[in-house]
This record gives structure tokens, sequence and C-alpha cells, in this order.
């Protein structure tokens, strides 16, 4: 399988600079019985079953952007630092910008009296980095919302709350699931109100989100690692679900890929299918011939070309139809990526 068999163009004016309030963006819906019809996030309860169960990822975005410059140095901060994972207590991965201004042994202020050194420069382009003091407490002042690359503004403190979903709890992403983006409150309650279950995962969003596939050919692509934890109530809540014949309806890739890994691992008697409560990471690599174990029914935001996201939507719902929507919703003048609208699709197969 080619990686070019997932590109499409797409008009720059396309791609969402900024977000639609929650629940106003349009969702494109395609299910094996109907055409594609159109709607709105808001409509969510109403395009769902009694008795289905919606599972969301409540990863936090932390402000994962530091500006720096050399110790000692006048002028602006001029040198940018992604936190991508953390490796100690003070220690950090990190991905530097511009990159071969940031060398081992430097070491960069980057205000309130916090300094980084650099210790290491890794064979992918990545630098270990050990802060003067843990980094987290500075965080909400000194750091930025890790903006996807492909919105041309700087974070601003309307980001802060937006870039955010209303049900994220536990820190650690560097980007945000960005389907969970469009739920508000008033639709959470909707959903209850038609009986139909939430549950949540948490899979901390890492720098794979953005990594492009540079491969010839699909297989080849390596996942970067991410961290994911089910909780019991969640794997209780699905079980009861598949028991009464509901369907699992996944907010995002993210919460695909955390119930897909986890149904994989296999249980004490080497089994593999059931979800059970647990934590682990993970690579898994969604392509079309994936057999799903899981997820029934996905919302998902309109995705990068030849990305590893388009091609895990492409397994769910059928590579051609895929795409075809895609030109559909270009046609349409529905916006694109993180910030834009949303899809929701029936699984195929």
């Amino acid at each position: 399988m080619l990686t070019l068999d997932f590109d499409y163009d797409l008009p720059e004016g396309a791609i969402a600079e900024r977000p639609a309030p929650r629940g106003q963006s349009r969702l494109l819906v395609l299910d094996r019985a109907e055409p594609e019809r159109h709607a709105r996030v808001r409509d969510l309860p109403h395009l769902l079953h009694p008795g289905d169960l919606v599972v969301v990822n409540d990863t936090r975005v932390i402000p994962a952007r530091l500006f720096a410059r050399r110790e000692g140095a006048e002028g602006s901060f001029g040198i940018e630092l992604l936190l991508v994972e953390k490796l100690g207590e003070r220690t950090w991965e990190v991905l530097a910008k511009p990159g071969k201004r940031v060398r081992p042994g430097m070491v960069l202020d980057l205000g309130e009296g916090l300094s980084v050194e650099v210790m290491a420069l890794r064979d992918d382009g990545r630098r270990e980095v050990r802060f003067s003091a843990e980094v987290e407490p500075y965080l909400d002042r000194l750091g930025h919302v890790p903006l996807p690359p492909y919105i041309k503004r700087a974070d601003d403190e309307a980001d802060r709350e937006r870039y955010q979903t209303v049900f994220a709890k536990h820190p650690g992403a560097i980007a945000a699931p960005t389907a969970g983006l469009h739920l508000s409150t008033e639709i959470l309650a909707a959903l209850e109100e038609a009986g139909i279950g939430l549950a949540s995962v948490t899979l901390h969003v890492g720098i794979g989100t953005f990594k492009p596939v540079v491969a010839e050919l699909v297989h080849e692509h390596r996942m970067e690692k991410e961290r994911w934890e089910i909780p019991a109530e969640t794997a209780a809540a699905i079980e009861r679900t598949k028991a009464t014949g509901g369907r699992i309806v996944a907010i995002g890739t993210t919460v695909v890929r955390a119930l897909e890994s986890a149904a994989a691992e296999p249980d004490p008697q080497g089994s593999t299918g059931e979800i059970r409560a647990g934590s682990g990471a993970t690579r898994l690599f969604i392509t079309p011939g994936y057999s799903f174990r899981v997820v029934d029914v996905l919302m998902t935001n309109f995705h990068l070309p030849c990305s590893t996201l388009l091609m895990l939507v492409s397994a769910f719902a059928g590579k051609e139809r895929v795409l075809a929507s895609y030109r559909e919703a270009i046609e349409g003048g529905y916006r694109f990526y993180s910030y834009g609208d949303a899809m929701l699709v029936e699984r195929v197969g």
C-alpha cells in the first residue's frame, strides 16, 4: 500500500485558524444505510441510539511550548523548545527550533529564574535536557499552547480554554484530542438525557500526531509511542454496552487507538479482544485491512493528506468512501484539521 494512496488536494483557505463555538461545527455523517448527510455536532444526541456508549479521551494538554535564550545573552527569547516526554524528575526529551543553535552543553534561560541545560543530542534530532527545577509549576506562566504547525498564528489566551476539551482531566498531552473539542457540557447532558452512556479513557497525545509519513510504503512507517489508561468503570461500561446490543462510539482517533490497543493485550490465558482495565503504551498503526475489535462508530475531524490519522479513518470506513467524502467536504466549504469541522462514520465490515 502506497502512502500516496491517501493523498488529496486541500485549498489553504480550508484550514481552520480559529474554532467554531462548541457544538456549532458542521458534521458530515457517513453510515451504511444512507448517503452522506450534513448536520451539526450539536445534533449528535439525535444521531446516536439509546443504549450506545460514547467514549471520550480525558487527557489534558499541557502548555508544552517554551521560549528561551542563551544564558547571559541579551535580547529576545528566540529559541523554542517543545516538551515531548518526561524522562525524570527534571529531565525531558524536547524538540528545539532552530535546532542548529541548540547544542549539548548549552544553558538556556527561560525566565523567572528557570534555566535548562542541553545534555545530549539524539540521532532523531531531539535533545535531552535538564531543567534547574521541575518545570511543571512554571508552565502556566511561561508555557504556550502547542498549536499545530499548520495554524499560522501565535497562540493567545483564547486557546488556553479552546484547545482543551471540557472533560480534560489528566495532564500529559502535547496536542489536543481534537474531536473532543467539539463537545460542550450541554451536549454531554443531552446525550445522557437521550439514554446514551458516557465513559472516558486517557491517551496522552504525543508528537507523533504531527509526524508526517515519509516512507513511500505505508507499512514502513513507525508510530511514536503514546501512553494510555482504561479505567475499570470504562471497561465495565463497554462490556455492558456490548452485551445489550449498544454501540461503542469513539470521540476521536485517540480513543480508537486506546481501546483497540487495550483489546490487543492478551489476558492471562493469552486471549485478546476483551477490554480490561489497565494501562500501557502503544505504537498501534491502524491501516486498511485492520480488524476492529471494539469501536463501532467514530466521530473525528478531517485530517492531513497521507497522515496516519487519515489511514485509520480509511481503515474504519473504507478508503474510497472516506476520500470521496473529503472531496465532498472540500466542495461544500467544510473547515479542516484541528479547529475544523467533523465527520461521524459507522464502521464497515
